[in-house]
């Protein structure tokens, strides 16, 4: 380590096995996890620090400070001072609360159990305590609780298989190896226990792919790769056991590498209040300057005829000084622009969108007992803003459960379902499946609808026989029979596992294999087939084929793989069959469906022999192996016979076509971030209307290097016909923006968190992240909304999300109905907020040129007090909370009601001025009309009326009325709580001001209640009433015009909807409902195999499994053995993975 500032940077790591004491000398992380913010100590420093970046909180902190000037001051400092705790304290609570959330999620984790191996014996640790070097045991379908070296398992020679869904989204096995010399230690704890080998590595770092080390034992060093390592976050399957040593803990592990730091979310309208309220302060300093020098002025030339009866206060030294102190003083009065209770108000609305969120029974998923849970209350009229959605592809879009859903046989499509009449009908949960009792194996999940298929296996149809038995045969899938008849199949990927189910369902049941047999039990029989040599898959292959010999001796070659490879290998005479079972792959395509294809041929004993020694021959070579290996498996398979073809389900989530196709009419664009191979995110794409075929063009971005990656990109961009010379991250978005939707393939969770991180940075949008698993979680911190599936296997998505709920179709309701109402109540309410104050507060800055710019307030203090908190809040907060343009239909019907929001319409800059125009204009009418009303106004009895106390009343109610009829015109949406609101605080008002201006008030407390019988004095004069409604009318006309002129010369969509809600309010509503766009025959292809290149070899060599009678693996004739069946596997499967972040590939 060296010393870099005051923090340790590791250059190398160094562990001894079983060594606490050497390896705490290093002081390296533990394994407790960390993603709260505050602890005890830390929460109110930073959390106030927090608070005080808005701009608003400063701004009432420095006028508490004013206020405590006794000289400057004509307001009690009480008046900011409550509001400005009050605020504080609401947001602390809630901001601690959020973060006591996480803090229990951290502990849920940090006190799972683990085996720990301690003084030679296996104790009971959490996951906390676990610290580096230890070793640790795994059993069967655990959580891995750090980074491990992998050192010994219950498989043969050293072999782990782990899922990595959590780490990269991909479900199919990887498969892990110990070193030899390690494995051998076997479960035996005198031995671990003694082990003390020192590893020598890599610092901690964030490439899932890598991993470089060197492990010194025993006077001997081994070297170590990635593919010894456990990492934390993979699930351990299909193996009983194991034994790891700790090498990367805590925050230290390559799964909280990838993490990203837990980031302070704020929306875009709280960016934009901070910019107001800049500009409001501004504008205060204004009026202030304006009035301060006005008093100097007034002093000077009229004041000091007045010192006789007004003297100055010694201090007081000139004109300019009493002027600026009433410039002081007009800020502290003029400062209720901008009141504090805008912000608890806000927060108010924003809890209330929240519970609307958590209590609606539309997002509930009843399957998982999940409810929509809003996770954060301050970002959720971001919802209504979202341009860009990144959403993960397994487990979110999909549920990763592969389904047999349709084939073709000898030229016949089966898999649809027809009525007694012979009808196509269409399949739906209430559709009787076929009955598989004649099968006392059959799997009682697997369903199928066309009853022709069984009845073809009944009668005896070779074709469909052979069909399944190579579906049988043609895999690499390992059988568990715990129990007779209780088959269990761990299938490498989910595609072969739905296709060897099927064959046991209809008849061809995969028993059990040997590294050189394959047992079926076809038709209820045994029959146990040679298995001679397996061609494995790869990417390049794109296919995977057996050769078998059944007991009749004879030898045949069964092949699948895709529609474009094999029919470029087939005979001659398959070619009318060709053309036929073409069509029903653009068909199954055309449904989404994932298609391989079917075949076979016979081999002749002479010519497989020859072709075995030269397989051999290959096998074993030192260099060329694997093109050696690719010229052979090229010439077996060719000639071959057609039987057909599959179709698989890669079973979507309920709604994910509908809700992709309803945002993209929302324009918002979909962009697929996954961790999964080309074809098969390219096949997701289209089944869920991703892609489809009137897009004009594909455009694949997968090179390996910068310069092939650069090429592709600028090639791509030339045929667009479009130049740039920018980096290639520019070149990439640029290109990326041009399209309609783009799917990157092959992302770590990393580079998953820049793809959102380049987006926000260049395009200035708004981003929401959506995924389930840990591997998400990088990618939902650095979107401005992140939201998690929950139900799924693994919460950390949920933990680190902003939103939550169980399936993806309910994204479509957080975003068109609930985002789109909360952005437009949180215009709505800040046009109106802004709006109602200045009127509010401009009346002083009128009324400062008629009381010689004095300071002196219109209103009576507690009119000034109560305003904010008691008279205006309640309307604007139920406006806030409850009001609609559109019901929640027909936001999801006309979805192009959520482009507002998009380009930030409703409240922006322009609206603001809008609104402070409006606002001038009122308090001009409401300061002068009285005005000029009183002058020359008397009472009945002769008395003049215009005294300053009635004054202040008649403007102050005329106030209230007006804004209370301005929230009238403002709601759209009426409810009993609006109606109560608004008509219940006029009637509030009135009776606060009879209760403070009575006889009793003042009796008990003389100086706080000065307007003793003003109220109904005042109020008594018709005089006063009829200044009151020509107030109002002057005040609500205008705008009553201005709006009717817009909505009949201007409509917005929302106005023409609202109209035809009016219409239709006494129809019956139609129901429109989405019809499934198929895609047509323009791509042939539906292939997508989640296979991995080695599990072939790694099964013929037996390696892989465990024999109870020696016999069973010299019986009949034996291949070769191959002495690089691991090295292989390793090799294509770092092949796979360092392909990682290179294979981006773009759709237009």
């Amino acid at each position: 380590m060296k010393l870099c500032g005051d923090k340790l940077i590791e250059e190398e790591r160094r562990v001894i096995a079983n060594n606490r004491e050497y390896n705490e000398k290093f002081q390296y992380a533990s394994n407790r996890i960390k993603t709260s913010k505050y602890n005890v100590i830390t929460f109110l420093p930073i959390n106030l620090f927090e608070q005080f970046q808005r701009v608003a909180n400063a701004y009432f902190l420095f006028l508490l400070l004013l206020q405590l000037i006794p000289h400057i001051s004509s307001l009690s400092w009480f008046t900011t001072i409550v509001p400005l705790v009050l605020v504080l304290t609401i947001t602390a609570v809630k901001d601690a609360t959020d973060d006591f959330f996480r803090y229990k999620s951290d502990n849920q984790v940090n006190n799972r159990h683990s085996q720990v191996l301690i003084d030679g014996k296996l104790q009971n640790e959490k996951w906390m305590n676990v610290r580096v070097g230890d070793i640790i045991k795994l059993e069967n379908n655990q959580f891995v609780a750090a980074d491990l070296l992998l050192l010994s398992s219950s498989e043969p020679h050293g072999l782990g298989y782990v899922e990595t869904a959590e780490l990269d989204g991909e479900t199919n096995l990887k498969v892990r190896q110990a070193l030899p010399v390690t494995s051998e230690l076997g479960a035996d704890m005198c031995r671990l226990a003694e082990f003390n080998g020192e590893i020598i590595c890599e610092p901690p770092n964030n490439k899932l792919d890598k991993f470089t080390g060197t492990l010194f034992w025993n006077d001997k060093k081994y070297s170590l790769d990635n593919e010894k390592m456990l990492l934390r976050g993979c699930v351990l399957r299909n193996t009983e056991w194991c034994f790891g040593l700790v090498i990367f803990a805590g925050p230290d592990t390559k799964l909280m590498q990838n993490s990203g730091r837990t980031k302070f979310k704020r929306t875009s309208i709280d960016r934009l209040m901070n910019t107001l309220v800049l500009w409001i302060f501004g504008f205060l300093v204004c009026m202030g300057i304006i009035l301060g020098i006005g008093n100097s002025i007034w002093e000077s030339e009229v004041g000091y005829h007045f010192h006789i009866y007004l003297p100055w206060d010694e201090w007081m030294k000139n004109a300019i000084f009493s002027g600026f102190l009433s410039f002081w003083s007009y800020i502290i009065i003029l400062n209720t622009v901008v009141p504090i209770s805008l912000y608890v108000s806000v927060e108010v609305i924003r809890l209330g969108h929240s519970y609307f969120i958590n209590w609606d029974r539309r997002m509930y998923y009843a399957k998982k007992n999940t409810s929509a849970e809003a996770r954060t209350t301050t970002l959720n009229e971001e919802l209504g803003q979202i341009e860009y959605i990144f959403s993960d592809k397994t487990g979110t879009l999909t549920q990763n459960i592969m389904i047999f859903n349709k084939c073709s046989i000898n030229g016949k499509a089966y898999g649809d379902a027809y009525d007694e009449m012979g009808h196509k009908i269409e399949i739906s949960e209430k559709t009787l499946s076929v009955d598989f009792s004649f099968n006392t194996l059959a799997d009682l999940k697997f369903k199928f609808y066309d009853a022709s298929l069984v009845e073809a296996i009944k009668l005896g149809d070779s074709s469909v026989h052979e069909f399944f038995r190579l579906l049988s045969l043609c895999h690499t899938v390992m059988p568990e029979e715990k129990n007779e008849g209780e088959l269990v199949y761990q299938a490498q990927s989910p595609d072969e596992g739905a296709l060897v189910t099927a064959a046991r369902n209809f008849g061809f049941v995969f028993r059990s294999r040997t590294p050189e047999t394959i047992t079926v039990n076809e038709m209820g029989q045994p029959v146990i087939y040679q298995l001679l040599a397996i061609l494995d898959f790869n990417n390049v292959r794109k296919r995977m084929s057996v050769i078998v010999r059944n007991p009749e001796g004879q030898i045949r070659l069964y092949s699948k793989g895709a529609d474009t490879i094999l029919f470029e290998r087939l005979h001659p005479s398959s070619e009318d069959l060709m053309c036929v079972t073409s069509d029903h792959l653009s068909e199954f395509a055309g449904e989404g469906l994932r298609t391989l294809v079917l075949a076979y041929k016979d081999l002749d004993e002479a010519y497989f022999d020859k072709w075995q020694k030269r397989h051999h021959y290959a096998s074993t070579a030192l260099e060329n192996r694997d093109e050696l290996l690719s010229a052979l498996y090229e010439e077996i398979e060719q000639d071959l016979m057609l039987l057909g073809a599959t179709a698989v389900e890669d079973k979507l989530q309920e709604g994910v076509s509908d809700t992709i196709a309803n945002l993209t009419l929302a324009n918002i664009k979909v962009w697929v971030l996954t961790g999964d191979k080309q074809e098969t995110a390219m096949n997701i794409g289209y089944s869920c209307n991703i892609l489809t075929d009137d897009m004009n063009e594909i455009f694949i971005v997968s090179g390996y290097t910068v310069l092939e990656v650069r090429e592709q990109l600028r090639w791509t961009i030339d045929r667009l016909a479009h130049a740039l010379e920018a980096d290639m991250q520019r070149e990439f978005l640029d290109l990326a923006s041009m399209c309609r939707t783009v799917i990157c393939c092959r992302v770590t969770p990393l580079q998953k968190a820049q793809v959102v991180e380049l987006v926000k940075t260049y395009k200035k949008a708004v981003t929401l992240a959506i995924g389930d698993g840990a591997n998400d979680v990088s990618m939902i911190k650095s979107a401005h909304i992140g939201v998690g599936i929950s139900g799924q296997e693994g919460m950390q998505a949920v933990l680190a999300s902003d939103y939550s709920f169980g399936q993806f179709r309910y994204l479509q309701r957080l975003l068109l109905v609930h985002g789109r109402w909360s952005y437009l109540r949180m215009c709505k309410f800040l046009y109106y907020f802004f709006y109602k104050n200045f009127a509010f507060t401009l009346v002083h800055f009128w009324f400062g040129f008629f009381c010689g710019f004095s300071a002196q307030t219109v209103y009576d203090q507690w009119f000034i007090t109560l305003y904010n908190i008691v008279y205006t809040s309640l309307p604007v907060l139920a406006m806030g909370i409850f009001d609609q343009d559109v019901n929640e239909q027909k936001s999801l019907e006309y979805t192009r009601l959520y482009e507002p929001g998009q380009l930030n319409l409703l409240f922006n800059k322009r609206e603001f001025f809008i609104c402070i125009v409006q606002g001038v204009y009122t308090s001009i009418v409401l300061f002068f009309i009285p005005y000029g009303a009183f002058c020359d106004t008397t009472r009945d009895d002769g008395s003049h009326l215009s005294d300053y106390q009635s004054f202040a009343v008649t403007v102050a109610t005329s106030l209230v009325i007006v804004v209370s009829v301005q929230i009238g015109l403002d709601t759209s949406y009426w409810t009993a709580v609006n109606h109560f609101f608004i008509w219940g605080s006029v009637a509030v008002y009135f009776s606060i001001l009879f209760a403070m201006h009575s006889d009793g008030l003042f009796t008990i407390f003389p100086g706080q209640f000065p307007f003793v019988g003003n109220a109904r004095n005042s109020l008594a004069h018709l005089t006063v009433w009829l200044v009151i409604i020509v107030t109002t009318v002057l005040c609500i006309v205008p705008v009553v015009a201005i709006r009717f002129l817009m909505i009949d010369l201007k409509p917005t969509l929302s106005d023409k909807v609202r109209y035809m809600q009016r219409v239709r309010r006494k129809q019956k509503p139609v129901q429109h409902r989405m019809r499934r766009v198929n895609r047509t025959s323009s791509r042939r292809s539906g292939y997508a195999f989640a296979h991995q290149e080695g599990f072939g070899e790694l099964i013929t060599s037996g390696r892989n499994m465990r024999f109870s009678k020696p016999s069973m693996v010299s019986t009949g004739k034996s291949m070769p053995s191959s002495t690089s069946w691991i090295e292989t596997l390793r090799k294509k499967t770092t092949d796979t993975v360092n392909s990682f972040g290179s294979d981006k590939n773009i759709k237009q």
